[in-house]
């Protein structure tokens, strides 16, 4: 398939994808996110693999839209982590109150 990262045009295949990603050890996800094999991988270190190109030369959506036509599962940003953190009722009125304020 033919796409364009970073104004330039790549022929990517499925199968080329998953040979250059063999023997590459996945980066924390901290954002977009590309499921290759077993393995998840940040977006832009899947096209930076594939296109030997910066990471600053492209962005994060257009690696998912490539990954997706081919066939691989994308995710966008991660939700947000819940706090689930339990207050006592001292801390629970203190946040009630608020800061001081500096006069």
């Amino acid at each position: 398939m033919r796409c364009v990262i970073a104004r330039f045009p790549f022929d990517l295949t499925k199968s080329g994808v998953l040979e250059s990603m063999k023997g590459v050890r996945p980066e924390p996800v901290t954002g977009e996110s590309v499921i290759i094999g077993r393995r998840t991988y940040p977006a832009k270190q899947v096209s930076e693999v594939i296109t030997h190109q910066d990471r600053r030369d492209f962005s994060a959506g257009e690696v998912l839209r490539a990954m997706t036509q081919l066939g691989f599962t994308c995710s966008a940003l991660p939700p947000a982590a819940v706090s689930t953190r339990v207050l006592s009722p001292l801390q629970q009125a203190a946040a009630m109150l608020g800061t001081p304020v500096a006069v």
